[in-house]
């Protein structure tokens, strides 16, 4: 077994483990609990979902998945999921090349336990505000958010993130 974490802004409980160049994750996800519009620059993401009902939406589309189903994105392609369900979901996902999206996802799933931000996605105040910026910033390789929209993060996230490391 690998190293897990809790993330209770996302409802979800992860487990890892690290096969040379491939992440693998298995994703317990309770009802509502979701993973937010995103995409990967140059990681090819896998998901079979094992238990329970999710809602995946990928390069536009919306799939409905069940135990069995498997859902591809591909590098640069926007996607997200949501437990739809009313039980918990499992889903493992394969994430190729891995790079460093494990260490991404620990470090926010530690603001989420500090409760820096709203499931929306949204800082509670400016000093969180910054150190996400931070974040998004310094894993930009591995993870690109939807929200805020491009434009805001290429131009605001930047100076947020230097104030960040200006106080750490």
């Amino acid at each position: 077994m690998g190293s897990e974490l809790e993330d209770p802004v996302r409802r979800q409980r992860m487990v890892f483990e690290r096969d040379g160049n491939v992440l693998r994750a298995d994703v317990w996800t309770r009802p509502g609990g979701d993973v937010p519009a995103h995409f990967h620059p140059s990681q090819r993401e896998r998901f079979k979902v094992v238990s329970g009902s999710v809602e995946f939406q990928v390069g536009g589309r919306r799939l409905q998945a069940e135990a069995g189903d498997e859902v591809v994105a591909d590098p640069g392609v926007r996607h997200a999921f949501k437990n739809n369900g009313r039980v918990d979901a499992l889903v493992k996902v394969e994430v190729e090349p891995a790079l460093d999206l494990q260490g991404f996802l620990e470090e926010a799933a530690a603001l989420a336990r500090a409760g820096k931000y709203t499931q929306r996605g949204i800082p509670r105040g400016i000093r969180a505000a910054a150190e996400l910026a931070d974040l998004m910033e310094r894993y930009s390789h591995v993870t690109v958010m939807a929200f805020p929209p491009l434009f805001v993060q290429r131009r605001v996230l930047p100076l947020l993130a230097r104030a960040a490391r200006r106080r750490s």
